[in-house]
């Protein structure tokens, strides 16, 4: 796990030395994802890295939880609340649509969660030009292959150091680095809503997931419900489709 974790960081430093930037940063979710990668930038680049908390509509344990990500790998962090920002943003978009006669009540907690997603990647993206730092995504292999990201949310970022570790390895990567136990055991969540947890919403879990990526058997059920999420998300992972050059 220990050379895992070096490779990581020399292709971090990499990336960053061929990017002609000063650092990394990473949005600090309270989660296990983001706590790894938290963990990875402080090595690649002690003095030049940086965790962003940004609590929206969030839980409170999950501010807690980022603090004590950061503190433990002695991250430095800075929080930026998005609350009231999300609220303005998201009601007058609102009320222009019921003014429209088109608002689709169906799709609001959908929208509400997507813009949430949203506005955190605008913030660290305004953050990284400041201090003319990359973008670190936190997605793993398991959440890749899904799509269970949003779109131009946390999706929308520079680099991607996770993508290839199914969701256990990510959980052994925690445990080798020393994220504490209470990230290791928290159920996975992007506290969209409350009592929002990933495998609730995709419908399987990611141990099922990871055996599937792993080419082996899991019940029918899930496997049907695994593809069908890949299919759907293929969007997510290609450049926006153009039409032929003529």
């Amino acid at each position: 796990m220990e050379q895992k974790v070096n490779e990581l960081v020399a292709w971090l430093r990499d990336q960053v030395a061929q990017a002609n930037v000063k650092g990394l940063l990473v949005g600090v979710s309270g989660g296990i994802d983001s706590a790894v990668v938290a963990n990875l930038i402080k090595r690649a680049f002690p003095e030049q890295s940086l965790g962003v908390i940004m609590p929206c509509k969030s839980q409170g344990s999950d501010q807690k939880h980022a603090e004590l990500v950061t503190n433990a790998c002695g991250l430095h962090s800075i929080t930026v609340d998005l609350t009231e920002t999300h609220e303005v943003m998201f009601q007058t978009v609102k009320n222009q649509l019921k003014a429209d006669g088109s608002f689709d009540k169906d799709q609001e907690r959908l929208a509400d969660a997507n813009l949430r997603a949203r506005l955190r990647m605008s913030t660290l993206y305004t953050i990284a030009s400041n201090h003319k730092y990359l973008v670190v995504g936190t997605d793993n292999a398991a959440e890749w292959y899904t799509g269970y990201f949003t779109k131009f949310g946390d999706g929308g970022v520079d680099l991607v150091p996770l993508v290839h570790l199914p969701k256990g390895e990510v959980r052994e990567m925690a445990a080798h680095l020393g994220v504490p136990d209470e990230i290791i055991n928290k159920q996975p969540s992007a506290g969209l809503w409350e009592g929002q947890t990933d495998e609730n919403e995709m419908g399987t879990s990611y141990n099922k997931i990871d055996a599937f990526l792993r080419g082996e058997e899991i019940p029918e059920e899930d496997r049907k419900i695994i593809e069908a999420m890949h299919r759907k998300s293929a969007h997510k992972r290609n450049l926006p489709p153009s039409p032929p050059q003529s």
